[in-house]
C-alpha cells in the first residue's frame, strides 16, 4: 500500500498543500506549529475518520474558512484508488471513493495506517481512557466492523444513564426496563471485551519479541484488566464473559441507580503492563516505558500486514528527537523497505548520511512547502 499524493484545502494552517510521495521513505522537516504534523493527522483521518488530537472534525477547517477537503490518491493491490472527503461549518460531509459517493465503512477500509508521535510515549502513563482509545483504534485497522460494535454500546450505555437520570428524578425504578438494558450492554460489551483479549494475546507475542531484542533481559507482559474477569484467564468465551458481565451488573445495580450511570463495562477497562511482572506504569524508568510503546507500534505494523495483505502507512511524528540513540536505530532498521514510512522531524540532524540518501524531504512553513 502506497500514498501517491496529497492535497489538502483549508486543512488546519494548510490552505493549499499538495504533495507528492515517490519514494518509500519521505521526510518533511519544519520548525513547530509550521504544519508538519497536519500534514500526518490528514493521513491518519483517511484511514480511521478519527483524530488523535480532537473528537470535533470543525476544528479541521482553518479559521478564515468554512470548509476543508482532503483528497489522496493511493496505490493498493496494484490498483489506483483516489479518495475525497470534505467537511463544512454546517456540519455537512462528503466522501468519495473514485470520484463516486462512498459509505463511511468503505472509505476506511481503503488505506491503513499506523501513527506513532511524541504523545504515545506518554501512553503508559497517561490515563486508562488513553490506553482504550489506543486498543480501540489498533482492532478498527483491521476488524472494520469493531467501530460498529463500540458505537452500539455507547449508545446503549448512554440509554440506560438517562434512563436512570429519570428514575432519580421521579423516585422510581423500572427494574424489568434495567433488566433490558443490562442485557444489551451484557451481549454487545462481552463482544467488545473478547476482541480486545483476542488482540492483545497477538500483539503481546509480537511486542515481547520487539522488546527482548532492545532490553536484551527484560521480558513484557500485557494483560487485559476488566473488574469482573481475571486477568490470568487467557482462554475466557464471550459466554462466559457475558455471564460474569451480567452478574456483576446485578451486584452493582444499586450503585448504578444511586450514580446514575453504568459503572461496569468495557467502557472502565484497562491495559496494564508488566516489566518481569512488575508494573510498567508504576515502576519502569521513562527508557522502559518508551521502549514498550516502540515494540507496540511496530507490532502493530505486523499485525495489519498479515491480517489484510497489505504494509500499512507508518507515520512518525516528531518521535525519533524523544528516543535515545538505541531505540532511534532500532526503529529506523526494523522498518520493512517496503513500509512507506512518513517522518516529520524540526531538522536532519537525527538522521545518518546513508539513511538520507534514499529519502523525499519537504520543508514546510506556514502551511507552505519551501
Amino acid at each position: 500500500m502506497k500514498i501517491k499524493s496529497l492535497d489538502l484545502t483549508n486543512f488546519r494552517n494548510c490552505l493549499e498543500l499538495s504533495l507528492t510521495f515517490d519514494k518509500s521513505k519521505t521526510l518533511i522537516i519544519g520548525k513547530n506549529a509550521q504544519g508538519k504534523t497536519n500534514i500526518l493527522e490528514s493521513i491518519y483521518f483517511l484511514s480511521t475518520l478519527k483524530s488523535p488530537r480532537t473528537s470535533n472534525i470543525a476544528e479541521f477547517i482553518n479559521f478564515n474558512n468554512t470548509f476543508f477537503k482532503i483528497e489522496a490518491d493511493i496505490l493498493k493491490a496494484n490498483t489506483d484508488i483516489s479518495l475525497y472527503y470534505a467537511y463544512n461549518n454546517e456540519k455537512k460531509r462528503e466522501i468519495k471513493v473514485n470520484l463516486t459517493k462512498a459509505t463511511v465503512k468503505d472509505f476506511k477500509t481503503v488505506v491503513k495506517t499506523v501513527l506513532f508521535s511524541s504523545n504515545d510515549l506518554m501512553l503508559l502513563r497517561g490515563a486508562p481512557q488513553d490506553r482504550r482509545d489506543w486498543l480501540d483504534n489498533a482492532i478498527s485497522q483491521i476488524y472494520p466492523a469493531y467501530d460498529d460494535r463500540l458505537s452500539k454500546y455507547d449508545k446503549i450505555r448512554i440509554q440506560k444513564n438517562n434512563f436512570l437520570k429519570d428514575c432519580a428524578k421521579t423516585g422510581t425504578i423500572n427494574n424489568a426496563l434495567l433488566d433490558v438494558y443490562n442485557e444489551q450492554l451484557s451481549i454487545t460489551g462481552s463482544n467488545i471485551i473478547f476482541i480486545r483479549k483476542k488482540y492483545l494475546k497477538e500483539i503481546e507475542k509480537l511486542a515481547q519479541q520487539k522488546h527482548k531484542s532492545i532490553s536484551e533481559t527484560e521480558n513484557l507482559s500485557i494483560k487485559y484488566d476488566c473488574s469482573f474477569l481475571n486477568a490470568n484467564e487467557e482462554n475466557e468465551t464471550i459466554e462466559n464473559i457475558q455471564y460474569k458481565f451480567l452478574k456483576t451488573l446485578d451486584e452493582k445495580r444499586a450503585e448504578e441507580i444511586r450514580r446514575c450511570q453504568a459503572c461496569v463495562g468495557p467502557h472502565r477497562d484497562d491495559v496494564i503492563y508488566y516489566i518481569n511482572n512488575q508494573e510498567a506504569t508504576k515502576f519502569a524508568s521513562q527508557g522502559q516505558q518508551r521502549t514498550i510503546v516502540l515494540a507496540l507500534k511496530l507490532s502493530e505494523l505486523d499485525i495489519i500486514t498479515d491480517k489484510t495483505g497489505e504494509e500499512p502507512l507508518l507515520l512518525l511524528d516528531d518521535v525519533l528527537a524523544e528516543l535515545d540513540d538505541v531505540r532511534q536505530n532500532y526503529l529506523l532498521k526494523s522498518i520493512n523497505k517496503n513500509t512507506q514510512t512518513i517522518i516529520t522531524s524540526v531538522d536532519t540532524l537525527l538522521f545518518e548520511d546513508d539513511f538520507l540518501k534514499d529519502v523525499q524531504i519537504y520543508k514546510i512553513e506556514n502551511g507552505k512547502l519551501i
